[in-house]
């Protein structure tokens, strides 16, 4: 759905710019959009590879393990259908660890491995169980300690104080996972009442 509405709105553009006689512009904008994009990506490609080799220092180090036994006990709360053991309560814990540590693009593979095995215990393969919908809300809404990507972009941007953000980042993030978690539970519930 996301795709065709972008494709609408590059057609749009085209046709308007064509309308009006402008569609150098679009030639323009397009180079122009190209060559930011390859920027960006560049800068934070460094950022993110500096990160990612963090994190495989904390794996290395048991820093990751000692993160997973401490959100262990949440998890089991969050994650009460999910039997005691089960590969993906692992995969969860990694990719709390990860979104908790910034690195959202290390979360994403692990998270992924958790939906995998979370699909597996789901009686309905065609609807969501709640253990997914409970793992969608942390993982969009995650508490994150270190924003990497976004002081990466304002690094690349020449900000003069790129990890001021990390306070408010913690604050907003702390408070849509409170709500996102919030929302979860009254749905589960909801459900709870409409199966009886």
């Amino acid at each position: 759905m996301l795709n065709l509405i972008w494709l609408g709105l590059i057609l749009i553009s085209v046709v308007v710019a064509a309308f009006n006689g402008r569609i150098e512009v679009i030639s323009q904008a397009s180079f122009e959009g190209a060559k930011t994009g390859v920027t960006v990506c560049f800068g934070l490609l460094s950022i993110l590879v500096f990160w990612m080799g963090m994190m495989k220092i904390a794996e290395k180090s048991g820093l990751l393990h000692l993160l997973s036994k401490l959100l262990s006990p949440v998890v089991g709360r969050l994650f009460p259908d999910v039997p005691k053991g089960h590969p993906a309560l692992g995969y969860i814990m990694s990719n709390m660890s990860a979104n908790i540590l910034g690195l959202g693009n290390a979360a994403t593979p692990m998270g992924l491995k958790a939906m995998e095995e979370l699909q597996k215990l789901n009686p309905d393969k065609n609807t969501a169980s709640a253990s997914m919908c409970t793992l969608l809300a942390i993982n969009t809404a995650s508490i994150t300690l270190i924003p990497t990507t976004i002081i990466a972009i304002r690094m690349q941007y020449g900000s003069s104080q790129p990890v001021e953000i990390v306070g408010t980042t913690l604050i907003a993030s702390f408070i849509a996972t409170v709500f996102a978690l919030l929302l979860d539970r009254w749905y589960r519930h909801r459900y709870r009442k409409r199966q009886r």
